[in-house]
């Protein structure tokens, strides 16, 4: 007898394809059954329909994709089954293999048999519901007698309150993205692309009017990881707004410098685009390849475009299709096709290499130029300065602010030096940095110096100038002008030396220009107080390089560090209250071992309570050494109490932690949370929410601490109970999977003494090592899943966030006698 996916892997080479072998089976704790719909752009474009049964995906190719609307009968071609962990796939198959081409997860969730499924699908007829992202309500499937080299089967939806007119509704059309990761399929090309500029219709997305373009982060070293790398320009960065022939260009301020380069500008019009976003840098190059700034600047002064060139790096918008959420490898590719065909020399698509970098870097200075841009595989476009792009420089280089001059010396005309000066962060007044004297030419002595005479001041505008003999014959000038300058190095002063002097700055407020400092490689928030993360990091660490998490390539030392960069948003939820640890020797395949007690553990600065002390042995962690010396006994997840050591027997929280039926779609987990936050609400109960880091999402109740343990577990049992007897169907107030099938439970059992709840911003360990984080109210309809914050991501979240549960401790409410009444408590 053939196994069940014997065509399946008779079909595909697993050493060349992404696509799972199957070899991963689910374990055998009971879930619903689960479906999934695939858009697959392969030869044609179809949609994979699966529908799970006894172990394996049941496969169907739906050419037109799902109808809700019950006239219309699509055409279902059943194909050999799949795993179910295919349910998951997204992914490219490589050219020359089954099914080559683009896969997303267009829907996901559950289906419920009408019937005896294996009698209907061995019958050929299946009548079901659907509850997904995008399908529900009733649908059939039926094998038809038309004669092909596959089955013929039809999929039809039932008439119900989910059933929509095709002429009125079109889903494939309305929602084409994927479920998972926002991603859609990369548009296909015509035919005749080469001869036929391709237009594309506004569809979707409205193109915006402004758009700020993502920001490199300068770092000292390549950092770890999947990155792809280009050339550093040396020129004027530009974005272009196309909207049929209305083509402007903008600077990364939002300025309108179309009317300074109409040759790019015709360039972009010839492409045929109805509408998009391009990102890229305006340079001009010398013979030699290398870029010019001074060569540029003098082009805008004498209004010669003809030699500047476009080069285009990240396509944000394109055809009514918002991109900043697709993979940066996504965005590359549309671009370059878009690009393929371009008879323009004014335009240029920025190329990558995927040579180790410490090669490319050392070619790249030897070759002259400034550095190289790495962006992280898979990262999003974000308006704002991001450690998904980093920049690696040969040389250091920056713009300075202009605040005096110098009398030229001998032959020398214009002037001798500009005095060059930044603003401080902290108190944002100018500082003093030096002098840059080379770097000019004869020409620009002289019209630099035009400008300078027009901002002269009796004063200097800067903090603690130069004095003595460097100070007499200064002109000082208002703060207008920048510099971009390259140095060897800044003194401890906050000096520049050896200045070479590249090109005035017009791009660019005078307003915001401080010191540019290279971050470590592995970016995140800086701690308030203490040492420096990278300190905490190392703190007494051993083994740093043994791998934690395969899947990402995290080693101890990463863990370390993470730990270090969020200690300050993590310490505060740790503080005086009691943890648990999960600890992992061998790494995410070893044995995990959950400890609530000190035990024979050597952490620094730990705070220990007796069962004498706390009614069972607790550990505090209360400092970000204690901190680090529990990631350094292989710590990786932390579970606190709902009780502080101000007193052990009176909790000051409860927890109520909705866990799913891993095969409901995510958006039964969103309805869900709103039920429970609306009765809630109706106590008059301000609730504090969080994601879990795997399926789930935990709403947090802070109380005055005057119940003791049982009274506020037996008051959360029964806010569970009211929702479950109001909503059978979805909510499930009984522990344990059999008790959840298409479900959600809403575990109260974590509010008992001693029982605890994953810590806000604790690592889960898990495979990708995501993150419980908190959120406002305000973004759970945004949210893609429990899991949505990880490792690798966090730290973007935490760049200038305020933070959602600051008011958690100046809440003061109780569970009341009205409240009682209401939950059908005596």
């Amino acid at each position: 007898m053939a196994k069940p996916l014997a065509e399946y892997a008779r079909k595909r080479d697993f050493d060349a394809t992404p696509e799972p072998s199957g070899q991963r089976r689910r374990g055998k704790r009971a879930h619903a059954l689960q479906f999934c719909i695939q858009k697959h752009d392969a030869s044609h474009l179809h949609y994979d329909f699966r529908l799970e049964l006894d172990g394996t995906l049941k496969s169907w190719a739906i050419p037109k994709g799902p109808s809700l609307d019950p006239k219309v009968r699509r055409l279902a071609v059943h194909v050999e089954d799949h795993p179910l962990d295919y349910a998951n796939f997204e992914g490219h198959i490589p050219q020359g293999h089954y099914g080559a081409g683009d896969v997303i997860v267009w829907d996901r969730g559950v289906w419920e048999p009408e019937g005896d499924p294996r009698q209907g699908y061995a019958k050929g007829k299946l009548r079901f519901r659907l509850q997904g992202e995008k399908l529900s309500g009733v649908w059939n499937l039926f094998r038809t007698q038309l004669a092909g080299k596959k089955e013929q089967w039809m999929l039809v939806k039932s008439q119900d309150g989910e059933a929509r007119s095709e002429a009125e509704y079109s889903i494939v059309e309305a929602q084409p993205d994927s479920v998972l990761s926002d991603r859609g399929l990369l548009p296909r090309r015509a035919a005749n692309a080469k001869r036929t500029p391709v237009r594309r219709k506004t569809a979707n997305a409205e193109l915006a009017q402004q758009l700020k373009p993502q920001l490199a982060t300068l770092v000292d070293s390549p950092p770890a990881g999947d990155w792809r790398y280009e050339v550093k320009f040396d020129g004027y960065r530009i974005l272009a707004r196309i909207e049929g022939d209305d083509v402007r260009l903008f600077t990364r301020n939002g300025h309108d410098w179309s009317a300074k380069m109409p040759a790019q500008v015709a360039a972009l019009r010839a492409l045929g685009i109805d509408s998009a976003w391009l990102d890229g840098e305006m340079v001009i190059s010398d013979e030699d390849g290398k870029t010019d700034f001074q060569a540029l600047q003098n082009a805008f002064d004498t209004e010669d475009d003809e030699q500047i060139g476009y080069y285009i790096f990240d396509l944000p918008f394109l055809g009514g299709e918002d991109l900043r959420q697709r993979p940066l490898e996504d965005r590359r590719d549309a671009l370059r096709q878009l690009l393929e065909h371009n008879e323009s020399d004014k335009l240029k698509f920025s190329e990558s290499f995927d040579q180790p970098v410490d090669a490319l870097l050392d070619s790249a200075c030897r070759l002259g130029l400034e550095g190289l841009i790495g962006k992280r595989v898979g990262s999003h476009y974000m308006s704002r300065r991001s450690p998904d792009w980093v920049k690696l420089k040969c040389q250091q280089r920056q713009e300075f602010v202009i605040v005096g001059f110098t009398d030229p010396k001998g032959s020398r005309a214009g002037f001798g030096a500009l005095l060059l000066a930044l603003h401080d962060k902290q108190s944002g007044q100018l500082q003093y940095a030096g002098k840059v004297g080379t770097g000019f030419t004869g020409a620009t002595l002289k019209s630099i110096h035009e400008r300078l005479k027009l901002l002269q001041v009796a004063k200097p505008t800067v903090h603690k100038g130069p004095t003595g003999a460097e100070a007499r014959g200064v002109h000082w000038l208002k703060p207008h002008l920048l510099a971009e300058v390259a140095y060897a190095q800044m003194t401890r002063e906050g000096l520049v030396r050896h200045a070479v002097f590249h090109g005035l700055r017009e791009d660019k407020p005078a307003t915001a220009i401080n010191v540019e400092r290279a971050m470590p490689a592995k970016p995140g928030s800086k701690p308030k107080q203490g040492k420096h993360p990278d300190q905490l990091a190392d703190l007494r660490l051993t083994h740093p390089d043994r791998l934690i998490d395969a899947t990402v390539g995290a080693t101890k030392r990463q863990i370390a560090q993470y730990y270090a960069q969020v200690s300050q948003w993590l310490l505060p939820h740790l503080k005086n209250r009691p943890v648990a640890l999960v600890r992992a020797p061998d790494g995410l395949t070893g044995e995990l071992f959950f400890q609530k007690n000190a035990g024979q553990l050597h952490i620094p600065h730990l705070v220990n309570y007796s069962k004498a002390d706390a009614g069972q042995a607790a550990m505090v962690i209360n400092r970000a050494d204690t901190l680090m010396g529990a990631v350094q006994m292989n710590m990786l997840e932390l579970h606190t109490w709902n009780a502080t050591d101000k007193d052990f027997d009176k909790p000051d929280r409860f927890v109520l932690d909705l866990d799913p039926d891993p095969a409901l779609p995510w958006k039964a987990m969103l309805e869900a949370t709103q039920l429970v936050l609306t009765l809630l609400d109706e106590l008059g109960l301000q609730v504090f929410i969080k994601t879990s880091g795997g399926k789930g999402i935990h709403l947090v109740v802070p109380i005055t601490r005057r119940a003791n343990w049982d009274e506020v577990k037996d008051f959360s049992q029964a806010i569970v109970n009211y929702l479950a007897k109001l909503f059978p169907d979805r909510l499930s107030a009984v522990s344990g999977p059999k008790n959840r099938i298409g479900k959600i439970f809403i575990d109260y059992l974590r509010n008992g003494k001693g029982a605890t709840t994953v810590c806000a911003y604790s690592l889960r360990a898990r495979e990708g090592l995501p993150v419980s984080v908190p959120i406002w109210r305000e973004e759970l309809a945004g949210l893609k899943g429990a899991d949505q914050w990880h490792i690798g991501n966090l730290h973007e979240r935490l760049v200038d966030l305020d933070d959602p549960w600051a008011g958690m401790s100046n809440v003061r409410q109780s569970i009341t006698a009205r409240m009682r009444k209401q939950m059908g408590m005596a």
